[in-house]
């Protein structure tokens, strides 16, 4: 599929009316209560895909205490049969994910220890030979361009070996690992965008600031620049029109909400209107590679939503939705000739099971559930909120009450995202079951800056850090406790990446509202933080300057948000858990803020993983750090 590739993506980081759609107090039995290791194990088989011909599959499943990619015959109706075959040998770190290369090949990426620095690997289903490390280079990151499905040899890898702030492309055959150079980076290209014949047909560019859209009718022409806008405005490629001569972009240029477009680049303007959301940016085109057809369109509201645009593909829906009501269902992954399909079937109370359709058949074969330790009926639901920021906005979250428990009084858990320019979703979170099980209500809010509502919204975030984005948490714990929900002496705050900064900037901004912080490597000095950022994402170092500010020319600034400057006023007992090879936010973030209330004697439990980046990856340190946070919040919310 062709697929544009950010080299460096910026999202990698006193209310007093009630909240709208308060979740109804729930009374009767409370649900069991369920191991921690039920909710963070790694399923027993999961990530199901089908090799293009329809007559294997592969999945992850567990080998060597690690999830490793397997391979299975299929039988001609479609079922499982024969003896699994395990194609990796992992031992360190799990196989995250993968995807097949022709009917003979499975490629996967893994990087060392959480560094972050990826390898691209291949594997013969065969069984004959190791797996094949595609870019076997130390300290190099490495990503996928473009699989071209069309050829069963070659894919498009990129890479910055030559030069670390910058990726280069290459056509890469993952039988031999033979590399060729198809298009050296001239510095400020952060993506790029092929045609359906796999040709680097287009790029964006970036100067930090301002980005650019290339274009070039033919690989042997040299790129040219079609517009150039404010990286606060954005006309992003999704793939070309299936002549090859138009793109289809999404795009907010010159209005607030993203919108899809078919774009010219004749015009360099945004022709035929696609699709757009009265409410929110529209994020998602699908199409079918066989029919030539646009197939879907998504964007998210209160939960990841579609609009379907082809029958072929809405007939297929419509029947799924009979057969598997009350659940979510995805098309994760297809045949080539688009007659079978792996399906997912999930809600916010469940990952559900995942199945095999056969559309021309109209059956449907279940492989598996992902997570049938978890009772379903066991789980909480995850009710959509609304309540609005002191300053007039409106603040969209979530609120999930522990099952069998009166919405009453209950010790809250606030649950801040990270990124920060990213968002909450409704479904499965386990995190947010894992703490409903033990008796915790959880909130979780986009605030302002949290993305797919628009321009402006994403915009008033911009320097404002521990400001504005903190106060807009601040309000809905004060809504939860003003309608009796949430007990004033029993709420913690607990994040990850962003959500541990906001987590340190709760305890230091806020110090009478948190009885208990979790900070899971979070940022606690913005000035550090931001001398440290890796060199991939160099070319937007000046939209972080005017996203979180200047480390010279705001460093007034950055230094009013850094809760590492503000040790005196925190006293509430503080759980920091920390990866060692963390490229995003340096051990040192964590060290500082540990370190400085230490000395001023203010209970810190520390937690670093030496075999771990941004955000624990493997199995048992999930297991140790879930745990701890439990004895944590039990402890200091009685």
């Amino acid at each position: 599929m062709t697929r544009l590739l950010s080299t460096a993506s910026l999202a990698a980081l006193l209310a007093t009316t009630p909240i709208a759609e308060p979740a109804l107090a729930q009374t009767g039995t409370a649900a069991p209560h369920h191991d921690v290791r039920d909710f963070f194990r790694k399923p027993e088989r999961s990530f199901f895909r089908l090799s293009p011909d329809g007559r294997h599959l592969a999945y992850l499943a567990r080998s060597n205490g690690r999830q490793n990619v397997f391979v299975q015959s299929l039988d001609t109706n479609g079922a499982p049969s024969g003896t699994p075959t395990a194609l990796t040998n992992e031992s360190a770190r799990d196989v995250g994910s993968f995807f097949w290369k022709g009917d003979r090949h499975i490629v996967y990426v893994k990087d060392f220890g959480g560094d972050e620095n990826f390898h691209v690997l291949s594997v013969a289903i065969d069984g004959r030979g190791d797996g094949r490390d595609l870019t076997p280079f130390d300290g190099v990151r490495a990503g996928i361009v473009d699989d071209l499905q069309d050829d069963d040899r070659h894919m498009l890898v990129s890479h910055n070996r030559r030069d670390k702030k910058v990726f280069d492309v290459f056509r890469v055959d993952v039988t031999t690992g033979a590399a060729t150079l198809v298009a050296q980076n001239p510095g400020n290209i952060v993506g790029w965008v092929t045609d359906h014949a796999g040709r680097l047909r287009a790029a964006v560019a970036s100067d930090g600031v301002d980005s650019s859209l290339l274009y070039r009718d033919a690989e042997s022409q040299p790129f040219r620049t079609l517009l150039t806008t404010d990286f606060k405005e954005a006309v992003e490629p999704f793939f070309f029109t299936f002549d090859d001569r138009r793109l289809y972009v999404n795009s907010n240029r010159g209005r607030d909400r993203k919108a899809i477009f078919e774009f010219d680049p004749k015009t360099a303007k945004e022709g035929r209107l696609i699709y757009e959301h009265p409410e929110v940016d529209a994020y998602g085109l699908d199409f079918s590679r066989k029919r030539k057809v646009l197939t879907e369109i998504t964007y998210s509201d209160w939960k990841s939503e579609r609009k379907v645009i082809d029958p072929v593909m809405a007939a297929i829906y419509d029947d799924l939705a009979r057969r598997l009501p009350g659940y979510d269902v995805l098309l994760q992954n297809a045949t080539k000739d688009e007659t079978r399909f792996v399906v997912a079937a999930y809600n916010d109370r469940t990952q559900g099971a995942r199945y095999v359709y056969d559309a021309s058949r109209k059956t449907l074969s279940k492989l598996g559930d992902i997570q049938p330790d978890l009772a379903e009926a066991d789980m909480a639901p995850m009710k959509p909120i609304t309540y609005p920021a002191r300053d007039g906005r409106t603040i969209h979250g979530y609120l999930t009450l522990p099952v069998g428990v009166e919405a009453k009084n209950l010790p809250l858990v606030v649950n801040p995202h990270g990124g920060p320019w990213a968002r909450d979703i409704w479904g499965f979170n386990p995190e947010v079951q894992f703490l409903a099980n033990r008796g915790y209500a959880v909130l979780q809010m986009n605030f302002r800056g949290s993305t797919g509502y628009g321009r402006d919204f994403w915009q008033a975030s911009f320097k404002q850090w521990g400001r504005a984005m903190q106060d807009d948490i601040t309000d809905g714990v004060e809504s939860l406790k003003q309608q009796g929900i949430a007990d004033p002496k029993r709420i913690a705050i607990y994040g990850g990446s962003y959500g541990g900064y906001a987590t340190l900037a709760g305890v230091a901004f806020t110090p009478d509202l948190y009885a208990a912080a979790v900070d899971y490597v979070g940022v606690s000095n913005l000035l550090t933080f931001m001398n440290t950022i890796p060199p991939y994402w160099e070319a937007e170092r000046k939209q972080f300057y005017e996203m979180v500010g200047d480390p010279v020319a705001d460093r007034a600034l950055l230094e009013s948000e850094s809760p590492v400057n503000f040790v005196d006023r925190i006293r509430t007992p503080l759980f920091v858990a920390q990866g060692a090879r963390d490229p995003r936010v340096n051990q040192a973030e964590s060290d500082q803020i540990v370190e400085g209330l230490r000395k001023r004697g203010v209970t810190v439990e520390y937690m670093v993983k030496d075999n771990e980046g941004h955000g624990f990856h493997n199995e048992e340190n999930q297991f140790d750090f879930y745990g701890a946070m439990e004895r944590f919040l039990a402890q200091n919310l009685r």
